[in-house]
């Protein structure tokens, strides 16, 4: 399990940096992080302030705008 967090991590990093594109994976990656994101801050008050950085952000976004399209 360790292996696939690390490959959804390393997925969107590689995204961000422009060594990868941001293609389905990339989306799937984020959509998959953003939940298990969601289910610590419902396991405990520490993590609620917790958020990605805008750089990520702005993938979530890129993805609706092109399902959009």
């Amino acid at each position: 399990m360790l292996t696939i967090e690390t490959d959804h991590c390393e997925i969107v990093a590689q995204s961000l940096a422009g060594t990868r594109d941001a293609d389905e994976q990339t989306f799937l990656s984020m959509a998959v992080l953003s939940d298990r994101l969601d289910r610590l801050r419902k396991t405990h008050r520490a993590f609620v302030d917790i958020d990605f950085s805008p750089q990520a952000m702005a993938l979530t976004q890129q993805e609706m705008m092109l399902a959009l399209s």
